[in-house]
C-alpha cells in the first residue's frame, strides 16, 4: 500500500490543470507597409493594453479575481491572423508575407523578446490558424509580472513577399489572441 504524504496532496490540489479564466478575444491590430520593408522583412509592434476597453487588462483582472491572487500561469489557448479589410494594393496575406511569420511579445524596459507563435505561408484573407509555442513559465519572474500587468508589446515579422515593397500597400493585420489564466 503506498502512502500519500500530506505536503503531496496539497501540491497537487494547488496545480490545478483546468483554466480558472479565458479571455474575450483580444485583437490586436497591426499595420506592415510597404515603405516599412527593411532588407525583405516587415514588421511592427503594439502595446497589448492599447486597443480599445483594454480587453488583455480585462482578462487578468477576472482571473485575479477568481483566484485572489495572480494567476501562477497563463498560457494562449488560441491565435488566429487576419487580413483587415482596410488593407490597401493588397487583398490576401500572401500577397504580404512569405515564409515564416513570428508573433512574438517584448517585455517593457528589458527588451526581452519571447516567442509566441509561427505560421507559414499564410493565405487568403484570414482568419489563419498560427501555431503557439509560448511558454509563460519561460519568462524570468520579473517578466511575467510584466505579462500580467500588461507591460509588453505584441510584435509580427516576415519576409515581406515579392513585390510588397514597391506596391505602395498598407495591410491590416489582426492578430486574435484568446488567453487562458491558471493557478
Amino acid at each position: 500500500m503506498k502512502h500519500v504524504l500530506p505536503g503531496s496532496l496539497v501540491l497537487l490540489v494547488a496545480c490545478g490543470s483546468d483554466p480558472v479564466s479565458f479571455s474575450s478575444p483580444v485583437g490586436i491590430n497591426l499595420k506592415a507597409k510597404s515603405g516599412d520593408v527593411a532588407a525583405t522583412v516587415i514588421s511592427d509592434d503594439k502595446a497589448i493594453t492599447t486597443e480599445s476597453g483594454n480587453p488583455y487588462g480585462a482578462f487578468v483582472g477576472d482571473a485575479q479575481h477568481k483566484l485572489g491572487r495572480d494567476p501562477g500561469r497563463i498560457e494562449i489557448d488560441k491565435l488566429t491572423m487576419t487580413l483587415g479589410a482596410q488593407s490597401t494594393n493588397v487583398t490576401a496575406l500572401e500577397q504580404v508575407y512569405t515564409g515564416d511569420v513570428d508573433v512574438a511579445f517584448i517585455t517593457d524596459d528589458t527588451n526581452n523578446t519571447y516567442d509566441v507563435a509561427h505560421v507559414m505561408n499564410p493565405t487568403g484573407v484570414g482568419p489563419v490558424d498560427v501555431r503557439v509555442a509560448f511558454v509563460s513559465q519561460d519568462m524570468t519572474p520579473a517578466d511575467f509580472t510584466k505579462l500580467l500587468n500588461g507591460s509588453f508589446k505584441v510584435t509580427i515579422r516576415g519576409t515581406a513577399a515579392a513585390m510588397f515593397a514597391s506596391k505602395g500597400a498598407e495591410a491590416n493585420v489582426q492578430l486574435m489572441f484568446t488567453f487562458a489564466a491558471f493557478e
